[in-house]
């Protein structure tokens, strides 16, 4: 039997979440600077970027802790915050995930769940209650406390205490960053199917990319207090309209390079091709992007570099590899072709996406 809807997705014409123009101090500091975006009914976003670049200020201001400077945040139509003037968080029906759980260690799993149900009388409580541990799959630990569950089973009882109000909106805060890898990884994908069976609109906010790429329909990468593109994983990845967002997804280096035509440049490795025009002058000096699967595996090839690292990927085995002009690469082969360190490889470069910058620019002048 599928599994029947917690909350109504609603209309997708209108957005649940709009931010026009939100600046925001932490402290004495700005920390986010004329933000805009909007977020539809049944939509999992997130915001991905380092540590102190806004993302947390952003969240806050959504959940209504941290006041606004300038611009406004409306919630399902409703102007929520502006300067001067800002809903009580607990009036906005809003539900949050925090990094650090934050149960009541005192109160049993179905009590730390029934704990903003107070205006539900006590039948609809119970109810309620069930309901959310039988969606998240606690209910055989029902009795038990917090210091009695795994990594993982708490931070299920977590979400199942955030959505037992029923929000319109649901912000998670780094909710996998103390989980260990495989954990993290399950955990995500579980929550993201259960969201989006249940038409719940989420924001993630994490440093992690793998958490944002499982989870994030739509990511927002943000650096210091701005969101810098607000886009799809796939076109975060070959499309990064910043040079911060190209060197801060995923893994790669910059070739310095002249553009020789519209789709061709010229490197220390020959001639790199893309599939679309360029937009910049030909006889520019450019950056060009070098992703790991740009790095093909080709013994006759008279390019060759030394392995000086290795790191075992399960299908797929990630070398860095240095040439003799002091370039190093990344490059991914399979894993049957099990290179030592030390050993003379020779590869090919196949830059289908051509991602060029301007030498000396952050914005993209061409991409993809």
């Amino acid at each position: 039997m599928a599994p029947s809807k917690i909350f109504p997705a609603g209309s997708r014409d209108v957005p649940l979440l709009e931010i026009q123009g939100m600046s925001c101090n932490y402290g004495l500091e700005r920390a986010v600077y004329d933000l805009s975006l909007t977020v539809n009914k049944g939509d999992q976003v997130c915001l991905l970027g380092p540590s102190g670049c806004g993302k947390t200020t952003v969240l806050r201001a959504v959940a209504g802790f941290q006041s606004l400077l300038s611009g406004s945040v409306s919630i399902n139509g409703q102007c929520v915050s502006r300067p001067g003037d800002i809903l009580s968080p607990e009036k906005r029906r809003v539900g949050m995930v925090f990094q650090d759980h934050a149960l009541f260690p005192h109160l049993s799993v179905e009590q730390n769940v029934e704990s903003g149900l107070r205006t539900l009388s006590a039948a609809q409580r119970r109810t309620t209650v069930s309901e959310m541990l039988e969606r998240v799959g606690l209910m055989r630990v029902a009795r038990r406390f917090p210091h009695e569950l795994s990594g993982g089973q708490q931070q299920r009882v977590a979400l199942a205490r955030a959505l037992a109000p029923r929000p319109l909106l649901l912000l998670m805060d780094e909710p996998f960053s103390s989980l260990d890898l495989d954990l993290r990884e399950r955990l995500g994908q579980e929550v993201s199917d259960m969201l989006k069976a249940n038409g719940i609109t989420c924001i993630l906010v994490t440093h992690d990319q793998n958490d944002a790429f499982s989870m994030g329909e739509q990511i927002g990468v943000m650096a210091e207090g701005r969101l810098l593109q607000w886009d799809t994983a796939y076109n975060l990845y070959h499309e990064p309209g910043d040079r911060f967002v190209a060197d801060f997804i995923g893994n790669g280096i910059f070739l310095p390079a002249k553009v020789k035509t519209p789709r061709v440049v010229e490197s220390e490795f020959g001639e790199l091709r893309g599939d679309q025009d360029i937009v910049i002058p030909t006889g520019s000096q450019v950056e060009v992007l070098i992703r790991p699967d740009d790095v093909v595996l080709d013994v006759d090839s008279s390019i060759r570099g030394e392995v000086v690292r290795k790191a075992f990927k399960g299908a797929e085995i990630l070398y860095t590899i240095r040439f003799e002009t002091g370039t190093t690469v990344l490059a991914l082969f399979p894993s049957h072709a099990n290179f030592a360190v030390g050993d003379n490889v020779g590869v090919r470069f196949e830059v289908d996406h051509l991602v060029t910058f301007v030498i000396g620019t952050t914005a993209t002048d061409a991409v993809e």
